[in-house]
């Protein structure tokens, strides 16, 4: 019976799984893709769509196999910090009952006939048995020595007949295994080990072997994870276009959210009379300027981070970054008045303080423990705002007191105050200044990622430099690999867009003339 963690009947596959996180993001995408296959959307209007197409149980269970495969791949290559763990059921839940309840019969059952006079060994030498097999699974192909020993001594049929002839000392074997488990195990699980040592009663150390064992068949997984990560990249993109390929093959309109969102960015710089990259030398003058795919293509990654999540589909081809996108974007408000309230202290504040070492860290960390779960539901925006003007009037204070200035006038507490609670409005100009200002770092960011040079930190955002500066490196990070998966399908849909473009501007120019 096979056995883990103490969990008789889970198999190898049950034991591990992802994080919560990671395994959340490939249900989520599976789910997303799914309903889009079974559901009209309500946001596509008039337009045209052909007959429905009945998909068989079959191919929907193929489908969703596939994207579930391919999300699991997507999450191991672009999650540093992706890490297979034990799963188990939830407390209370009936998963957990019905397995407590099976676990505990069967270790009662091993206790019972290990208690027999003579002690009946069947339970015992089948556990053995799992054991030899998950050690001898540790060992590379090198390995020799430690294989040999490990057959030497769990030698199954030689246990069985010891077994029968009453000479069998059980404890010899298993105080084997815990050495050759200490010689195995990874640094982490050295007090682990330690641990199996000190227990004395027969079953309760084989479930706590088993116990280890299990974590030291995550370690392994983990170590295998992360040492064949860096050769993954080209296969994985290799994998999640075909795979998205078959997907869209069998799916009704499955690329209708990406042309919208990509024709939407392709419309903003049109309506904002953003020039990028002008026609080529040649072209007519009354054709004006020409947009291009690469501005147009970046301008739409950066309008994910002021996404609606609740009433605006995300296109399909980001579907798997979704969750990430909106931890940025939640990310980006709150550095956004961080950095806004920072600046509007300095400014009021004068001179003074500007330049005295560890300040705006210790002026930011108060801000950033009472900004923490703005995006709640339950959270006062307007209440946590008056709260942090308090707060910076008192550490300025404080501050102006230690070296020696003057303290702040009634006049100026009082204004530092309300343009500190001003920043709850999204008009509010240091607000929108300070927003617009890390919108354009991020752009910048991500049209030199191709180079070795950063774009230079805009002023104002210093205070934050750190923390923006990762979320760029994310965030090109996302952008760069989802255009390397995804360039055939952006290509051909670009392309269509800017012509169209192309076509209505030329059109528009002769008719003028």
């Amino acid at each position: 019976m096979p056995l883990g963690s103490d969990k008789p009947g889970c198999s190898e596959e049950d034991k591990l799984s992802d994080s919560s996180e990671s395994r959340n993001r490939a249900d989520t995408s599976e789910q997303a893709l799914g309903i889009r296959q079974r559901t009209p959307s309500p946001h596509r209007g008039n337009t045209p769509q052909s007959s429905p197409r009945f998909a068989s149980v079959e191919e929907l269970m193929e489908t969703a196999k596939g994207v579930s495969n391919m999300a699991l791949a997507h999450e191991i290559v672009v999650s540093d910090g992706f890490r297979l763990k034990p799963s188990d059921p939830a407390e209370g839940s009936l998963e957990k009952r019905v397995q407590d309840i099976v676990h505990k019969a069967f270790w009662d059952c091993l206790e019972v006939q290990l208690g027999e006079d003579p002690p009946a060994y069947d339970h015992a030498i089948k556990l053995l048995g799992e054991i030899k097999e998950t050690l001898l699974s540790f060992l590379l192909p090198g390995h020799s020595r430690l294989r040999n020993q490990i057959n030497e001594v769990v030698d199954l049929d030689l246990i069985k007949q010891e077994a029968e002839n009453g000479a069998l000392d059980i404890n010899k074997v298993v105080e084997f295994i815990i050495g050759m488990m200490g010689t195995l195990c990874a640094p982490a699980r050295d007090e682990e080990i330690r641990k199996l040592r000190d227990i004395t009663a027969i079953v309760p150390l084989f479930k706590a072997i088993f116990s280890v064992l299990d974590l030291m068949k995550i370690d392994m997984a983990n170590f295998a994870v992360s040492s064949i990560r860096p050769h993954l990249m080209q296969q994985s993109v290799e994998y999640e276009r075909t795979k998205f390929q078959e997907f869209i093959e069998k799916q009704h309109n499955a690329l209708d959210f990406t042309q919208r969102w990509l024709e939407a960015a392709a419309n903003s710089l049109v309506n904002s009379g953003t020039e990028a990259t002008l026609a080529p030398p040649g072209a007519a003058a009354s054709a004006g300027p020409a947009l291009c795919p690469l501005t147009v293509h970046n301008h739409a990654y950066m309008s994910l981070l002021r996404w609606n999540h609740k009433h605006t589909p995300f296109p399909e081809t980001m579907l798997m970054d979704q969750s990430r996108f909106e931890e940025m974007q939640m990310a980006l408000e709150q550095l956004t008045i961080v950095a806004a309230v920072l600046l509007i202290a300095y400014n009021v504040t004068g001179a003074a303080l500007s330049g005295l070492p560890g300040f705006a860290d210790k002026l930011k960390g108060i801000v950033n423990v009472l900004l923490a779960g703005m995006h709640l539901p339950s959270f006062n925006m307007n209440e946590t705002l008056a709260t942090i003007g308090e707060k910076l009037c008192v550490e300025v204070n404080s501050c102006l007191s230690q070296h020696g200035f003057t303290q702040l006038s009634a006049d100026k507490a009082s204004v530092l105050k309300g343009q500190t609670q001003a920043v709850t409005k999204p008009d509010n100009s240091i607000r929108k200044l300070i927003d617009s200002r890390i919108q354009t770092f991020l752009l910048s960011y991500l049209d030199s990622s191709h180079h070795k040079s950063s774009p230079v930190i805009p002023g104002g955002l210093v205070p934050i430099q750190k923390e923006l500066e990762e979320i760029a490196v994310k965030f090109s990070r996302l952008v760069n690999y989802n255009k390397m998966v995804f360039a055939p399908q952006y290509e051909k849909i670009l392309k269509e867009i800017l012509s169209k473009d192309e076509s209505h501007s030329t059109g528009k120019s002769a008719g003028q003339g």
